[in-house]
C-alpha cells in the first residue's frame, strides 16, 4: 500500500511538472543588449531570430553553435540575405556541438575565449529550459549571465514530452555529479 502512494505521488509530482513544463514555455526577450549571442542549430527561426538581433545592435558578436563543418559564411550570408561583412566582423561558426550538451560547451569555450559575461541564448521555446540548464552549467565557475531568448514554436505534443523527459533526466544526472 506504501509503494502504491509512492507511486502515485511521483506521478502526480511528473505530470505537474510536465504542466508546468509545457504551460511556461518562454519566449523572446526585449532587445536589451548582451556581450553576446548564441544561436543554436536545429530548427526553423533561431539562425534568422539572431540575425536580426546582432544588426539591432543587440550584441556585438554572435556564435552559431552546432553549425555543419561544410557550410561557410557566404554560404549562410546568402541563405539568409545578410550582407557578408556581418559574418566577416561579427559571426563565429562553431562546428564542434552535435547535441545540447556539447552545444553548451562549445558555447563555454567560445565565452570564455572573448571574456563575455553575458549572451543571449536563442533556440526553440520548447529547448531552451534543458539548453539554458547545460550552459549554465558549463559556465558554473564564470560570472556569465545567461538570458533566454526563445523561438515560439509550435511543438507536437510527443516532442513536448520527449524533451520534458530528457530535461528531467539531465537535472537529475547533474544532481548526481555527471
Amino acid at each position: 500500500m506504501r509503494l502504491v502512494r509512492v507511486l502515485a505521488l511521483v506521478s502526480l509530482a511528473y505530470f505537474l511538472g510536465f504542466a508546468v513544463f509545457m504551460l511556461a514555455l518562454p519566449s523572446a526577450v526585449d532587445a536589451r543588449r548582451t556581450d553576446a549571442i548564441v544561436v543554436l542549430t536545429g530548427g526553423p527561426g533561431r539562425i534568422p531570430h539572431a540575425l536580426q538581433l546582432l544588426q539591432d545592435g543587440a550584441a556585438g558578436r554572435m556564435l552559431i553553435s552546432g553549425a555543419d563543418p561544410s557550410v561557410r559564411p557566404r554560404e549562410l550570408a546568402a541563405e539568409y540575405r545578410v550582407p557578408p561583412r556581418l559574418f566577416a566582423c561579427c559571426i563565429d561558426l562553431g562546428a564542434e556541438a552535435v547535441d545540447t550538451r556539447s552545444n553548451a560547451e562549445e558555447t563555454a569555450r567560445w565565452v570564455r575565449t572573448h571574456r563575455y559575461r553575458s549572451v543571449r541564448l536563442v533556440t526553440a521555446d520548447w529547448h531552451m529550459p534543458r539548453s539554458q540548464l547545460e550552459l549554465r552549467y558549463a559556465l558554473a565557475n564564470d560570472a556569465v549571465e545567461v538570458i533566454g531568448d526563445a523561438v515560439p514554436t509550435n511543438p507536437p505534443f510527443a516532442m513536448l514530452v520527449r524533451e520534458y523527459n530528457k530535461y528531467l533526466v539531465r537535472r537529475a544526472a547533474l544532481l548526481a555529479g555527471y
